[in-house]
């Protein structure tokens, strides 16, 4: 493992590690963070970089369902059938990922982030309470429909997916932002543990440095759980509307050619 990364290199990235596992518990969206520090590892190739990402990510995202299931007590029987949709759609988006550019994708991305962040902004109520649209089996369908298309998005392209949940599950099922934030981290366990179904037996994974950033990671999750519980939605409401935008930010740079 050709590595060249020094004690300042590691210390950053695990400091990175840490912030990424912090703003996937509140919100999601910290692989925006986690996954461009790892691909400036000096002689890290990027699907190394993507796999050692699922480490970290899956570590810290454990310990934050673990924590919001203990403090807020998600409903499992939303979970668990949007959780096994997203983990077949990631499956199906990977295959995809292979045939179809991504940069077709990025600008419709863009778009749909755009109207979600006006549309979050415009509606200063939405998610402060749970509202379910639907209740019985057609709710469990919905959500199952939202762990498919959300899934196959994760292994396609992948960067938002924590925030895309999030919003799918406030906008669509109706759930309040803190509610919806530990189902999603539920749900995003499952694509995380998808992919790492397909680079472990390639061997991609760098252990070594997965397993400390995993727990540089699961230590900011932990505390960004415990931050979001203690504070409600409408901190967690402040987060998304940040990571969306940091979001925006960082898909407008890749379309403009930055």
């Amino acid at each position: 493992m050709p590595l060249e990364l020094d004690l300042l290199g590691l210390v950053l990235l695990l400091l990175a590690g840490f912030t990424a596992g912090w703003v996937d518990a509140v919100v999601g969206g910290g692989g925006l963070i986690q996954l461009p520090a790892l691909l400036l590892v000096p002689g890290i190739s990027p699907v190394q970089a993507l796999a050692t990402n699922k480490v970290g990510s899956i570590m810290g995202t454990s310990v934050s369902a673990v924590t919001y299931y203990r403090r807020v007590g998600p409903d499992l029987r939303t979970a668990a059938p949007m959780a096994l949709a997203a983990l077949a759609g990631a499956f199906g988006g990977a295959v995809l990922a292979a045939q179809i550019p991504s940069e077709l994708f990025t600008p419709l991305i863009l778009v749909v982030l755009l109207g979600v962040a006006a549309w979050t902004i415009a509606r200063p109520t939405i998610g402060a309470q749970t509202d379910l649209r639907w209740s019985g089996r057609g709710h469990h369908l919905a959500a199952a429909g939202l762990g498919l298309g959300i899934g196959a998005y994760d292994g396609l392209l992948g960067p938002g997916t924590g925030t895309f949940l999030v919003i799918s599950l406030v906008s669509v099922l109706g759930y309040a932002f803190l509610p919806a934030s530990a189902l999603a981290k539920i749900v995003n366990f499952a694509t995380n543990a998808g992919a790492l179904m397909f680079f472990v037996p390639h061997g991609a994974v760098l252990w070594g440095l997965g397993l400390a950033l995993g727990a540089a990671n699961l230590t900011g999750g932990y505390l960004g759980a415990r931050m979001a519980v203690a504070r409600g939605s409408g901190f967690v409401r402040v987060v998304f509307l940040v990571v969306v935008l940091g979001l925006i930010a960082r898909l407008g740079w890749d379309v403009l050619g930055g």
